[in-house]
Formats: C-alpha cells, structure tokens, sequence
C-alpha cells in the first residue's frame, strides 16, 4: 500500500505518493521535492523538518527514504549507481527518467554500505 505524503503551510498543500518520490534536496531554509513524473515542488520547510514530516507519515519498518549529507534525502527504491570515489549517485526507474546527484565521498561510502547490508541493489 503507497502512503500519500502531505505538505501543508498557510498557502498550500501538496499531497504525493510516497513512492513518487525520487529525491528532497535543501536550499536554504527551504527543500525542493523532485517526483518521478518530473515534477517539483519547493517545499517552505528545511530539509530536518521535512525528514521528521516523512517519519509521521510512514511506517516504522518504511525505510525507503535516508537521508545523505547535510542536504539530500533520497528514496533508495530509485537508486541505481553509486560512486564515492566520483561522488555520484544516480537515481533512476531504468525507464523514464534518471537523476544525476553529487554528494560527498563519505555520505556516499555510508549509503553503499547501507544498500549492500539491506540487499537493496
């Protein structure tokens, strides 16, 4: 069963699958939501709110979402390529889209050895 995440401020609202998610980047005291579909939506929350907003919403035992660095957190479901050494990660659905992002070489290294100890790649 897919969990809709839900954003809502005084102004908006913005309701999505959570597995419409590919990745939540930080600018500043604000985060840009990027979907499968393309879409993006900036978010009027840090990227710390937005982690602790995502928690309320799914499941305990939902770990699809992690957060890397200081400014990036990801939906491992997407995740096909990772690099520490380049620091490249690469998000894609092998269809319809793929997502090139940098991150830092020991974020990255933490989130390869994660991936490998869950047998998600």
């Amino acid at each position: 069963m897919t969990h809709n995440l839900l954003f809502s401020t005084s102004a908006e609202l913005i309701r999505v699958p959570g597995d419409a998610v590919v990745y939540i980047k930080a600018d500043g005291n604000y985060s840009t939501l990027r979907l499968a579909d393309g879409g993006q939506y900036v978010l009027c929350l840090q990227l710390g709110q937005v982690e602790r907003h995502i928690s309320d919403y799914l499941s305990e035992d939902d770990n699809r979402f992690v957060r890397i660095g200081k400014s990036l957190i990801v939906n491992t479901e997407y995740i096909t390529y990772i690099s520490p050494s380049r620091k490249r990660l690469v998000l894609s659905d092998c269809r319809s889209f793929r997502h090139e992002l940098t991150a830092s070489h020991d974020a990255l290294k933490i989130l390869k050895d994660f991936i490998e100890l869950e047998g998600q790649l």
